[in-house]
């Protein structure tokens, strides 16, 4: 339902009778309030009370001369936050008295361009009721319009090659538009009065269907794809921010194929679906759940299944569904495509998405059967974000469509930083006049293609805000091997290293922009560089962002034989932890039944050579997978870790294994020593798995108490199962904080790494 304030089509102005102007003021409204109707709103409202002026776009947000009698300014004022857009978000309103300067009227000028602009940029947003409306009605000059847009929706930062937010700035540059669509732009009263990518069938892009057969244009191609899709067809389609990969969800031959072709296994696919009453058949949806499916984010939504959809989630609980978010998606299923589709991004296992159509054409080839291409063109590559809900409400698990760029939190900065993040599950962070820019997930940067983006969107993010790299503080992790951390040696300006545990700390506190708070920080993942040089993983930190974080408590050191392979295999990680207990029955038999691997990393770690050091507690997630049964490779990250969380939630033992703290260790010996004995008298694997959830978070609440600080901030991937989280918040409650908008994972470390820089710089 649309706020009040926000008028559709030729909707009449009503105005206040004019009075002789006795006060006035400037005001500055920054946050996302640029390319959301923003301008017009004000222009309407400083028209309902009758008061004189302008309205103007300016590099820091919408800046705005008004004046009128006495007490209208204040109702004007109040009224901002009240009645803004759905898509706007204030940060601030600030507001100084002016000079009377006897205005006519009150009008919106053309945007200013003085300095570096620092405005925040809209994420794109889902098409709105009254297009879609407008789409369904044969009369309308937009019907089955799939570019049909207006200020309260479709592309925004997909879009924009520069600041401040104007078409000439946009990939629309190359569609004028034709009369019609000029007047509306140029109507205050219309909805779509300065809409950037407003068009109509008359002037606007289109889409084209390309098979090996043919070549269609126009709503037969929309027709023609939807039919492909339900004849079993796997077809590329050309969304907001690059290129999907879609089949019918509930044809797991097609699903089958599209697996091969990809080379993903058996990493979960996301689901599209019709509508919010086929997501509730196919998943079991809170309240929470609905309002994040329906929101202007239109994420990814993790939920628990209803039913099994074969090939497309094997062995997890649950299902990532979104719904339509474009009006191309609406017309596909309109057209009587399959009412629940795969759509996954569009590329090959651990490339970055394609988004041009020449490479989407080329890289695509031989995966997908037919090609849905738009002719608009995006500007920069964007994946679906996505979204679970927990005992504290949303949490983001992949920042991108819907929230990128979104300026998470205000840092004590006098200086721009560029904040690297991590090599895995990169995203950077760019800090203007103090504001921390969160880009888009970006990938992992041990892949050529990810490491090309990853240098397109540090470019891209500097020349959008007019930041030269000599004047950066340039931040970035601390492992000196890091593909981040030698790109950052080739930048100018000054350099400065943030140890990865540290800035997934503090994330937490960063989004809170709680800098002095003194916390426990627990941060618990696969690997990250150490003080010491080794691989760190299981860390409780006391201290602040302020003060800095000392490490206080740790995982009891293991050995790692083979270094980042025993990351891919769960027995070999299990080498190294096992190698530290007495006794241990023969592991290759039943029922463990190791393979050969386990045999000979458990020599290598014996001998010593290319073994290394390791407090990862999610290595000893997977050696408790591997006693649990899954000794097998993985085909994707952290598969092992959410076998065990999938295997643990259908059991309900409360039971938890004994992980104690001896000095400043957790001592992981005594668990693993009663996990091989349960499972050589045949408890079942999901009580196994079960209970060493339970000795996580017992020993998450013994480290807390040990140290005595009233919060405690958990962060690193391990916090990502939710079934832990869930555990948690039972035993620390209100005194819990985790990540929210960023990533719990290394893609909310360059956050953490603006943080830490900014207060680091604010004392020196």
């Amino acid at each position: 339902m649309a706020r009040p304030g926000l008028l559709r089509n030729r909707t009449a102005l009503v105005k206040a009778s004019p009075a002789a102007a006795d006060e006035a003021c400037r005001l500055h409204i920054s946050g996302i309030v640029q390319g959301v109707g923003f301008r017009p709103f004000l222009y309407r409202l400083a028209n309902a009370h009758a008061l004189r002026g302008w309205v103007l776009n300016g590099e820091r947000g919408v800046e705005v001369h008004v004046e009128g009698v006495a007490g209208r300014l204040a109702s004007f004022v109040a009224a901002i936050p009240v009645q803004a857009p759905a898509a706007a978000r204030i940060a601030a309103i600030e507001q100084e008295p002016a000079a009377v300067a006897g205005f006519g009227d009150f009008v919106i000028r053309e945007s200013t361009k003085r300095s570096r602009p620092t405005v925040r940029v809209s994420p794109d947003l889902p098409v709105c009721s009254d297009c879609l409306r407008e789409m369904a009605d044969p009369h309308d000059r937009r019907f089955a319009y799939p570019y049909i847009n207006c200020t309260n929706c479709g592309p925004r930062y997909s879009i924009v090659l520069a600041l401040p937010y104007d078409r000439p700035l946009t990939t629309m540059r190359s569609w004028p538009m034709c009369d019609f669509c000029a007047d509306e732009y140029h109507d205050p009263g219309n909805r779509r009065f300065h809409a950037q990518p407003v068009a109509c069938p008359q002037c606007g892009p289109a889409y084209v269907l390309e098979t090996q057969a043919q070549r269609v244009s126009g709503s037969e191609a929309i027709s023609r794809a939807a039919q492909l899709l339900t004849d079993g067809t796997i077809l590329a389609i050309k969304g907001l921010g690059g290129y999907h990969l879609s089949c019918d969800a509930r044809r797991p031959g097609t699903i089958g194929n599209l697996r091969a072709r990809k080379y993903r296994k058996e990493r979960p696919f996301a689901l599209m679906v019709r509508n919010l009453e086929v997501a509730r058949e196919v998943a079991d949806l809170s309240p929470q759940h609905e309002e994040m499916l329906q929101s202007v984010m239109r994420p990814i939504v993790l939920a628990p299944a209803r039913i099994e959809l074969e090939g497309v989630a094997p062995q997890n609980r649950e299902l990532g569904i979104m719904l339509p978010y474009t009006p191309l998606h609406h017309l596909l299923f309109a057209a009587g495509a399959p009412e629940a589709l795969v759509m996954t991004s569009a590329n090959r296992s651990s490339e970055p998405i394609a988004y041009l159509d020449a490479e989407a054409l080329e890289r695509l080839d031989g995966i997908a059967d037919a090609f849905l291409i738009g002719e608009r063109e995006i500007a920069r590559r964007i994946d679906d974000s996505v979204t679970g809900v927990g005992p504290y409400g949303s949490t983001v698990l992949r920042h991108a469509r819907g929230c990128a760029p979104q300026a998470i939190a205000r840092v004590p900065a006098g200086r721009p930083m560029l904040c690297l993040g991590a090599d895995l599950k990169n995203a950077i962070t760019l800090v203007v006049d103090g504001q921390a820019f969160a880009s888009q997930h970006i990938g992992d940067l041990e892949h050529y293609g990810a490491f090309t983006a990853f240098k397109e969107t540090v470019a891209d993010l500097c020349e959008m805000y007019e930041v030269r790299v000599a004047e950066l503080l340039v931040v970035h992790d601390a492992h000196p091997e890091y593909a981040s951390t030698q790109y950052a040696r080739t930048l100018e300006g000054e350099h400065r290293a943030v140890q990865h545990h540290r800035a997934h700390v503090a994330s937490v506190l960063t989004e809170r922009e709680a800098f002095d708070t003194e916390v426990t920080g627990v941060a618990f993942d696969g690997t990250g560089y150490g003080d010491d040089g080794t691989i760190w993983g299981g860390e409780v930190f006391t201290g602040s962002i302020r003060d800095g974080f000392v490490r206080a408590i740790w995982l009891r050191e293991a050995k790692l034989p083979g270094g980042d392979a025993a990351a891919r295999h769960p027995v070999q990680a299990a080498a190294g932890f096992l190698s530290a207990l007495d006794d241990l029955p023969d592991l290759i038999g039943a029922p463990f039944d190791f393979p050969e691997r386990y045999g000979k990393a458990a020599r290598i770690a014996r001998s010593g050579v290319r073994t290394f050091i390791t407090t990862s507690v999610g290595r000893l997630f997977d050696t408790v997978a591997a006693l649990a049964g899954f000794t097998r490779e993985i085909t994707f990250e952290a598969q092992a870790a959410m076998w065990l969380e999938h295997l643990a939630w259908s059991a309900r033992n409360e039971d938890a294994y004994p992980f104690p703290l001896i000095g400043n260790r957790l001592d992981y010996r005594p668990l693993l020593a009663t996990i091989v004995a349960d499972r050589l008298r045949d408890r079942a694997p999901a009580e196994i798995a079960r209970a060493f959830h339970h000795a996580v978070a017992d020993a998450i609440l013994t480290a807390a108490k040990a140290l005595g600080a009233q919060k405690t901030v958990a962060s690193g991937g391990v916090f990502q199962n939710s079934l832990l989280v869930a555990l948690l918040a039972e035993r620390l409650g209100d005194g819990l904080w985790l990540n929210q908008r960023v990533p719990a994972n290394d893609g909310g470390i360059s956050l953490g790494q603006a943080g830490l820089a900014a207060a680091y710089s604010a004392t020196t």
